[in-house]
């Protein structure tokens, strides 16, 4: 008898959103098929699939122990979500065994279904970072005797849901500061900002409304802006690196000495990116909005307003809470303290699956700027195709004793000029 070979090895999943895509969140049932393609008849002792869910973090620091001696320190760790192995055909058996049992697959196409359940946990999203990644992906491994095994790995995405229809993300966010240029014995005058944002929650599409007021009192001309950034902090062996990426920005009009500029609702678009990961003990994405003030020659003056970037959109009645908390509020939000706010732990903006199902449904909408929402998975899913982005990062925790060769991520009251 001619042995046949194995001409293509594919697994498939069953549901796909509507970028054809595979996505999923904490216990969701993930099924699909793994397809065997022969140009002849085969001989299989098994075919395995495993199922995988991994954040992973890694990076490497050099390192100097004298004066001609130098090393280099990896740091590595990993959190295991998800780990599930099945097999199809065949079973475990003896390597040296005679062939007993053995399947054989006839010429053509084979199909060959498979299903598991997600922990019924909270999982971190899907994300791929600098130094670290969360992955979640289906093995299949195709064992035939004598032979080594043909294998194949699809990806599959996973996010758990943040619910932005909730108090905490719901709260406006705003500050106040206050800054005088000295020059020599010279001070002049100082100049004011003031910003507002009406909640903390948004999601990838929408646009932030920013309200400000800056007034210039000094003897330079300034530029109001603001700046979306997102910072993305890894963790591994008692030590941190963290990655800072400017999202999204904008800028107002030049403004000359003894004037002022309000803005009444500027809008800054979110583009696509990951959401909020806030509950990995070894990966964090977090958000902040930066409204500020370009001084030429001098420190920025800046403000840091939290945002939680979440998977599940505003609802109408949420609008409607939203604008009410905020106009009752425009009175005295000059007053709020500048201090930024700490990001919420996940288990504080957790939601019940009924729930979750019964938002994602109303996911195609047009919000109260006209603008066409569609679903937020098409937002969602894109940042994972967007091609790297540039980076500024720093240790959040340097060892005083050792020398890092990274650079200074950019401080708050630094932000882009351009």
């Amino acid at each position: 008898m001619v042995l046949g070979k194995v001409k293509a090895l594919v697994v498939y999943f069953d549901c796909l959103n509507e970028n054809n895509l595979p996505v999923f969140s904490g216990g969701d049932l993930v099924s699909g098929r793994v397809v065997v393609e022969v140009t002849g008849d085969v001989r299989v002792k098994r075919l395995d699939i495993t199922a995988r869910g991994l954040a992973k973090v890694r990076w490497t620091e050099s390192r100097n122990a004298g004066a001609n001696t130098a090393y280099t320190q990896n740091y590595t760790e990993e959190v295991d979500y998800l780990h599930h192995c099945d097999t199809l055909i065949g079973e475990e058996r003896d390597e040296d065994a005679l062939e007993e049992g053995m399947t054989v697959l006839h010429a053509g196409l084979h199909e060959f279904a498979f299903s598991f359940n997600l922990p019924q946990m909270a999982l971190a999203t899907s994300f791929e970072g600098k130094h670290g990644s969360v992955r979640y992906w289906v093995k299949a491994e195709l064992h035939r005797p004598w032979l080594l095994p043909v294998k194949v790995k699809k990806e599959f995405i996973v996010f758990e849901h943040i619910d932005i229809n909730t108090p905490l993300l719901l709260a406006p966010q705003a500050g106040t500061k206050e800054k005088t240029l000295c020059c020599w014995f010279c001070a002049s005058g100082p100049i004011s900002l003031s910003a507002k944002i009406e909640r903390k929650g948004y999601t990838p599409g929408e646009s932030i409304q920013i309200f400000a007021e800056v007034e210039n009192c000094s003897s330079r001309v300034v530029v109001p802006k603001a700046a979306l950034y997102q910072t993305q902090t890894f963790f591994a062996k008692g030590k941190g690196r963290q990655i800072q990426q400017l999202v999204s920005n904008l800028r107002g009009e030049p403004l000359q000495q003894g004037k002022s500029q309000s803005w009444e609702g500027k809008l800054l678009k979110i583009p696509p990116v990951s959401p909020s990961i806030l509950d990995c003990p070894i990966i964090r994405v977090e958000y902040v909005l930066m409204v500020y003030v370009d001084i030429p020659g001098g420190l920025n003056l800046s403000l840091s307003l939290p945002l939680v970037i979440g998977t599940i959109p505003l609802h109408a009645c949420a609008t409607r809470t939203s604008s009410i908390s905020s106009n009752c509020s425009s009175v005295s939000w000059m007053g709020l303290p500048q201090r930024p706010e700490a990001p919420p732990s996940y288990s504080d903006l957790a939601i019940s699956e009924a729930h979750r199902r019964n938002c994602l449904q109303g996911c195609d909408r047009s919000d109260g700027e006209g603008e066409n929402q569609g679903s937020v998975l098409t937002y969602i899913t894109e940042f994972r195709y967007l091609p790297p982005p540039l980076y500024s990062e720093v240790d959040p925790y340097p060892d005083t004793m050792e020398v890092c060769g990274t650079a200074d991520v950019r401080r708050p009251d630094m932000c882009p000029s351009r």
